[in-house]
């Protein structure tokens, strides 16, 4: 997430509530006390026909069990398509204020004259977080995001939950603030993790008056009556690859599988969103970015088995954004 929380959260207005010490936010929705329960999650939906094939297949064949889709990409309509047929699947908004990559780029939906700062010289979104915090205001952001979440609706895609790509709505207290805004006011769960954080806590180096801070979001959220994140696990994009260089499946596949299980066997009790990308290999994708191993390790840690026999063992408990979501509107 690019640092998520090396921000200024205190310039968010917040209020107490209902969460106490000794409870997760899992176990006030209903889940089992002390039991480790995931979204196991694929972002970057709708970004190419990989990523589409990849998060489908990793929900139908293996345990992933939730994604969200970058909305102003070119392979929306397929998967909004197959999710027309298929309303089971878990499906959010990945909003997506950045377009990255060199050769295949996107721009805004709310059009380049009412985001004038949220779109570079090419006419497309920028390709850095630290561009869009250079030039775009929270308006024009607060814009963009619901200008997203009406494309989706215009679709007839109505999104489970929201999360944010490459971290840029964490990237300044007013652009966390309108995220949150927009998903309080329209009842919609947004990411955010205001638990423990005991592995995003670890792994963004937070101060504890940070750490605070991420309390606060979490009892707003609460408050408002959305689900809350415990803990989010947020490491699987930094690991590239067996150290010997081998690409081949059966390597990606042991190798990611690996980390996968020792990440999990980290976590803590609670409610955790585990974040990854899985994509289908083709001859493709190599062109529009060079993270595809990461992407299809991912994919091939998602449908081993070795994965699935790991859960099960462990009692691990998988839900959904949309479980969560039917659990927090159940307590009072």
């Amino acid at each position: 997430m690019k640092k998520l929380y090396l921000l200024l959260l205190a310039a968010i207005p917040m209020i107490t509530s209902a969460q106490t010490s000794e409870q997760t936010y899992a176990e006030q929705l209903g889940y089992p006390k002390g039991k480790k329960v995931l979204i196991i999650h694929v972002d970057d939906v709708g970004m190419s026909y990989e990523s589409n094939q990849g998060a489908i297949k990793a929900i139908r064949d293996g345990v992933a069990n939730s994604l969200s889709v970058m909305m102003p990409c070119g392979w929306v309509p397929g998967f909004v398509s197959y999710w027309k047929e298929n309303k089971d699947i878990d499906a959010g908004l990945h909003l997506t204020m950045t377009s990255e990559w060199k050769d295949y780029r996107w721009g805004p939906l709310a059009g380049k004259n009412q985001v004038k700062g949220l779109t570079d010289p090419e006419g497309a979104l920028w390709r850095s977080v630290a561009d869009v915090v250079k030039n775009a205001s929270p308006d024009e952001v607060e814009m963009e995001i619901r200008a997203q979440l009406d494309r989706a609706r215009t679709m007839g895609f109505e999104p489970t939950h929201l999360d944010s790509h490459m971290g840029t709505l964490f990237a300044t207290p007013e652009f966390l603030e309108r995220y949150l805004k927009v998903g309080m006011q329209e009842k919609i769960p947004v990411m955010f993790p205001g638990g423990h954080n005991s592995a995003i806590r670890a792994e963004e180096k937070m101060i504890e008056q940070q750490f605070e801070m991420t309390q606060k979001v979490g009892k707003q959220l609460w408050a408002a009556g959305l689900p809350v994140l415990d803990d989010l696990e947020n490491s699987s994009y930094g690991w590239k690859g067996p150290e010997n260089g081998d690409k081949s499946e059966k390597a990606l596949q042991r190798y990611k599988t690996a980390k996968y299980i020792e990440a999990i066997g980290k976590l803590k009790p609670g409610l955790t969103m585990v974040i990854m990308h899985c994509t289908i290999h083709t001859e493709v994708f190599p062109h529009i970015s060079d993270s595809w191993p990461t992407r299809e390790g991912d994919f091939l840690a998602m449908i081993d088995p070795e994965l699935r026999k790991y859960i099960e063992k462990e009692g691990i408990v998988l839900t959904t954004w949309r479980e969560a979501m039917q659990r927090r509107g159940k307590v009072k």
